[in-house]
């Protein structure tokens, strides 16, 4: 497994999308990229990121090139995931958003959220793109 350094894509599809932008006076949301490496899966690469979103933020609706496989490890967020009912997720849960499933988060409690997320997209391609 080759290991490389986040790429300038990736911080860029996350600019593109507002997802390290304020979304309010204070409230934001924050994407920390930890590691990408390549995968067995032709034409894949692991993306590690870690992930706060702020009380009262939201991450817009958007989609990835690939699976996210997350994990929350403080906090509670709203999880929509388009053609299912809203949900609830809160510390010590996981969830699954399948590729290019359109979906969003929003954090309605007190307390930030932090999450850890795994996503295996196509090596080449911006991680998330806004859901139009």
């Amino acid at each position: 497994m080759t290991l490389q350094q986040p790429s300038i894509m990736f911080a860029a599809s996350l600019l593109a999308l507002g997802l390290l932008a304020t979304t309010g006076a204070s409230a934001q949301v924050k994407r920390t990229p930890v590691l990408t490496a390549d995968v067995a899966a032709p034409g894949h690469q692991a993306v590690v990121v870690r992930g706060e979103i702020d009380p009262g933020a939201s991450a817009p609706r958007h989609s990835h090139p690939g699976d996210e496989i997350s994990y929350v490890l403080e906090g509670e967020a709203e999880l929509l995931i388009d053609g299912e009912p809203p949900r609830m997720v809160k510390a010590g849960e996981a969830f699954v958003v399948p590729a290019g499933k359109v979906h969003g988060a929003r954090n309605p409690g007190a307390a930030s959220l932090r999450f850890v997320g795994v996503y295996v997209v196509e090596k080449g391609k911006p991680l998330a793109a806004p859901a139009k």
